[in-house]
């Protein structure tokens, strides 16, 4: 499955690239300001808890057990619903006094700091609020526990955290719709490009790429192709004129010379120089055909055609080409065998494309043996002409399109090497693809037309 446009172009890949390098920019600026932020918080709450712990030894220093119990009481008197947390306890850990109900479950902390969710409410610190105490051990087998409420501090965090990931979400979003203009704007001047460039190869020189006056890179790309397909169509131009002026000036003096070879073979008894003559009218005939085939392959790649281009039932042209050509195949005592389904009718030359139909078909019968098979087939917008002959080998099917190329074993029958290459420029002429496949034995050409028309 081919990928979209979008994602294939190099703009886009170019804005995700962007996207992974801002975004990792953004994470690494918000990470630090989150452990900035958060590690402050936690060392002001640590802080605060020391300065508690502090107090609290000092006063035992000086008045011993009951000192600090009256101090811990007249605290917990005075705020009551504080954040603060006290806990005096056993060595058995079983509470004295403070705020407490029990010791914190969890393990016994070995660089004195606890982390720990509270297991009912307590004025301002709630159940399951996040808390954080210091652990001072007493003479006497005492644990003091002096802790804080740090559920505000946890939401913090959380909002940090929570804009962290918005942050890069925003930033994702923004870079892909980012990259996704920018991505579709030089799509549609490559774009503009490529269907110049289509209409081009189709035969039309005289198109040329758009300029937007902006000056920018595009701009001067399209101006310098511009400038050498301005320089292509004029040497195309002189090409086509030289040929074609050789092609008329010397179809005259061949008309005139078959003429006066008719004449004197009007005047010529039956014999040897009657024969001559007669094949000299054939040569002559032979070389005025050349020349008007060349001509109308002229004619159909300068695309002048196009502008007389009509709806064209392909069934009806296959029909009276296949008529035409059934008395040349009896003699040869060839079958043809006709499948043509109805189809859409194909905007074109109606001339060329029979022209182009009937080359076909006088290929097959003339390069398919006695008593061979010719297959002419339409469906939908696809004519197949097929045979039974000798076929053509896989390296020499574009060569046979060309002008004058012939097969070896092909150069003593008769004919030009322009039948194909007159078919191949109708094709272009009408957007149509050619094909030349194997048909086993044979060949079979396919002619594919677009739906609806040329």
């Amino acid at each position: 499955m081919p990928k979209p446009r979008l994602l294939a172009s190099s703009t886009f890949r170019l804005a995700i690239l962007y996207m992974a390098l801002f975004g990792t920019s953004v994470l690494l600026l918000l990470g630090f300001i989150h452990w900035s932020t958060a590690g402050y918080m936690v060392r002001q709450t640590d802080a605060a808890i020391e300065a508690e712990v502090v107090g609290l030894a000092e006063r035992y220093d000086r008045t011993g057990l009951p000192g600090l119990t009256a101090l811990i009481s007249e605290r917990l008197a005075r705020e009551p619903n504080g954040p603060i947390l006290y806990l005096l306890a056993d060595r058995r850990l079983q509470p004295l006094l403070g705020n407490l109900s029990r010791w914190p479950q969890g393990e016994e902390p070995r660089t004195g700091w606890l982390s720990f969710r509270l297991e009912e409410d307590r004025g301002v610190a709630k159940k399951g609020h996040a808390a954080r105490a210091r652990l001072f051990r007493l003479e006497g087998g005492l644990n003091l526990l002096v802790g804080r409420d740090v559920h505000e501090l946890e939401k913090i965090q959380k909002l940090i955290v929570s804009t962290l990931a918005w942050g890069l979400a925003l930033t994702a979003v923004l870079a892909l719709a980012g990259g996704a203009l920018l991505s579709r704007g030089f799509l549609r001047r490559v774009e503009s490009i490529n269907d110049t460039c289509r209409e081009i190869m189709s035969g039309d020189l005289s198109r040329r790429i758009p300029l937007r006056g902006a000056e920018d890179d595009f701009d001067r790309l399209a101006g310098n192709l511009n400038e050498m397909l301005d320089r292509i169509e004029a040497l195309m131009a002189g090409v086509r004129q030289v040929s074609d002026n050789i092609a008329h000036d010397l179809r005259t003096p061949l008309a005139r010379l078959r003429n006066l070879l008719e004449t004197l073979r009007g005047q010529t008894q039956e014999g040897y120089n009657r024969e001559l003559l007669d094949r000299a009218v054939a040569e002559a005939d032979g070389l005025l055909t050349t020349f008007k085939a060349l001509l109308r392959i002229g004619q159909v790649e300068s695309g002048s055609r196009r502008a007389g281009f009509q709806e064209v039932d392909p069934a009806e042209l296959l029909r009276d080409v296949i008529e035409l050509y059934e008395p040349l195949a009896d003699e040869k005592e060839q079958h043809i065998e006709a499948h043509l389904l109805s189809a859409p009718r194909v905007r074109g030359d109606r001339d060329l494309l029979f022209q182009a139909f009937a080359n076909l078909l006088d290929n097959a019968i003339k390069y398919t043996p006695s008593q061979g098979r010719i297959w002419v087939a339409l469906a939908g917008a696809r004519v197949i002409v097929a045979d039974n002959g000798p076929g053509i080998p896989p390296e020499a099917r574009d060569k046979v399109l060309q002008r004058f190329y012939r097969l070896e074993e092909s150069r003593s029958t008769p004919g030009n090497g322009l039948g194909l290459a007159l078919v191949a420029a109708v094709a272009q002429l009408h957007n149509a693809r050619i094909r030349l496949e194997d048909n086993g034995p044979g060949l079979r050409v396919t002619l594919d037309f677009a739906e609806g028309g040329g």
